[in-house]
């Protein structure tokens, strides 16, 4: 049997989490935008200066461990309201399908409920798999948005929220 452990991430794990990133987003992402937009958006999203402005601004990030090698890792944090965002949720190909995703997902519910948030949002590219994942598991689209990040490149997604 399979043992999935989720543990709190600290600074030192960046390069951990920038490697998750690199490894899953060409498979994820590579059919729906281009190499210039992937290698763009790790760079602003998974550079060691932007992770640790994300840890600095309070984003807690979680690594799942299966069977003693570290898989993947999501990230959350508190937003407006009573809301939390799940800014990130990936796992590494050859682990997906482990019930890692479920797990890390459970944590970020788990971690909004503790802050008593009455709800979890998250974005998700629209032609991503992971938006069934999320269907599947409570979420309901609220909107749809094009947001420009520069370059000439655009985020194309979903928000959905699921509400406790």
């Amino acid at each position: 049997m399979s043992e999935i452990i989720i543990r709190l991430a600290t600074l030192e794990d960046r390069a951990f989490v920038r490697s998750v990133s690199e490894r899953t987003w060409p498979s994820t992402y590579g059919h729906i935008i281009s190499q210039a937009q992937i290698d763009f958006m790790l760079d602003w999203m998974y550079s060691d200066t932007s992770l640790a402005e994300q840890f600095e601004k309070g984003h807690s990030f979680y690594i799942a461990t299966l069977n003693g090698s570290d898989i993947g890792f999501c990230s959350v944090s508190a937003e407006e309201g009573q809301s939390y965002k799940l800014n990130k949720l990936y796992v590494l190909p050859i682990a997906q399908g482990t019930g890692s995703g479920k797990a890390l997902l459970k944590k970020a519910i788990e971690v909004a409920k503790s802050e008593n948030a009455t709800s979890l949002f998250l974005q998700v590219n629209k032609h991503n798999n992971a938006y069934t994942f999320y269907l599947k598991n409570g979420f309901v689209k609220e909107q749809e948005f094009k947001f420009d990040i520069g370059n000439g490149f655009y985020m194309d997604d979903y928000v959905m929220r699921l509400r406790f």
